[in-house]
């Protein structure tokens, strides 16, 4: 990173630069207890010293900067208030309440960021969340692709719910929500105008209900994550770092749609890198895998779910091949797509 002294696009990519970036820079200076954990949401046991009564406070911050602002299955106001909901439901919390920032560029045109936040707004109400605080800034033309959404959330972690990135264990079983890549293809479709037969739509969605259902089927949950920036590649990656344990996926059973494969296949993208916005990883015990996939496949956002390996091994993360070798798979190094989430 300090090679040149400069920041790249490959800093956001949520790659291995991006986990330098926020390691040796932000943590090494801002380092405390609830930073240090780095899940999607922080977890605050109490506030200026009260203990809340009956669970702890989840909270967490986000910036999104999509391009284009207005995309197949979704925008960045639906964007924004999902991310927030599902970095929040990861951590086993309920959302509550989010802030809405807007950094709007000069020029906008008043009817785009009226649909942006009539998106919010929808998204909000159908996630049961309210947002409660904002912030509206107007900047020069030229830069910011016309709209930066900022959000913040609150959420509430019930009693009895312990789920973080570093508690992955030896037997679990490694489980997706459903296919991968949607999001991130959908954008470079939209954004590079390709002309196909049909239409790749994002998965951008909020999973808050579909995490309810999972924690139901088992009360043992050990990690949940949502793969965004560098898929879910990079996302078992920072599992296995965190959780120091060995992770082997098996490529046959991981579900891709076929025209996410396709565009993936003639453009030389990895669909296991490629970001998502509406999927969740879990990781549990082996035993309970079978209760959580039959969970999630009855509810809309998981009918595609599956066990797609296990923890175990050496260190690092592996993928059987679909001819019966061992690959590792390494966290992304640059950026495949900026400006996607």
């Amino acid at each position: 990173m300090k090679r040149d002294g400069k920041i790249k696009l490959a800093h956001g990519s949520g790659g291995a630069l991006m986990h330098e970036l926020v390691s040796e820079l932000i943590v090494a200076r801002l380092s405390n207890p609830v930073l240090d954990s780095l899940d999607d949401s922080a977890e605050l046991p109490d506030v200026a010293g009260h203990a809340l009564d009956g669970g702890r406070l989840a909270f967490t911050t986000d910036s999104y900067v999509v391009q284009p602002l207005f995309f197949p299955g979704g925008d960045i106001g639906k964007l924004a208030v999902a991310g927030t909901v599902n970095d929040l439901a990861m951590k086993g919390a309920r959302p509550a309440y989010l802030t809405l920032g807007l950094v709007v560029e000069e020029g906008l045109a008043l009817a785009d960021l009226e649909r942006v936040l009539d998106s919010v707004a929808v998204t909000a109400k159908d996630a049961a969340v309210s947002v409660v605080a904002g912030d509206t800034k107007v900047v020069e033309r030229g830069g910011i692709g016309g709209l930066i959404v900022n959000t913040a959330g609150i959420g509430f972690i019930p009693d009895g719910t312990a789920v973080s990135g570093g508690s992955a264990a030896a037997g679990d079983a490694i489980i997706i929500s459903g296919t991968i890549g949607d999001h991130e293809t959908a954008i470079l479709v939209a954004r590079e105008e390709l002309r196909l037969d049909e239409v790749i739509e994002s998965d951008c969605a909020c999973l808050n209900g579909l995490v309810e259902v999972v924690l139901d089927a088992c009360d043992d949950v050990h990690v949940m994550r949502d793969p965004t920036r560098g898929g879910l590649g990079t996302t078992l990656n920072e599992i296995a770092s965190r959780s120091n344990v060995g992770i082997t996926i098996d490529e046959r059973a991981i579900p891709v749609d076929r025209k996410v494969r396709a565009v993936c296949e003639i453009l030389g993208f990895d669909p296991i890198y490629m970001a998502n916005e509406g999927k969740a990883i879990v990781v549990a015990p082996a035993r309970a895998a079978g209760a959580i996939v039959e969970a999630m496949r009855a509810h809309p956002l998981g009918r595609e779910a599956a066990v797609i390996g296990e923890v175990g091994g050496r260190t690092g993360v592996y993928l059987r091949t679909l001819v019966g070798g061992i690959r590792p798979i390494v966290m992304l190094e640059g950026v495949q797509l900026p400006r996607i989430c």
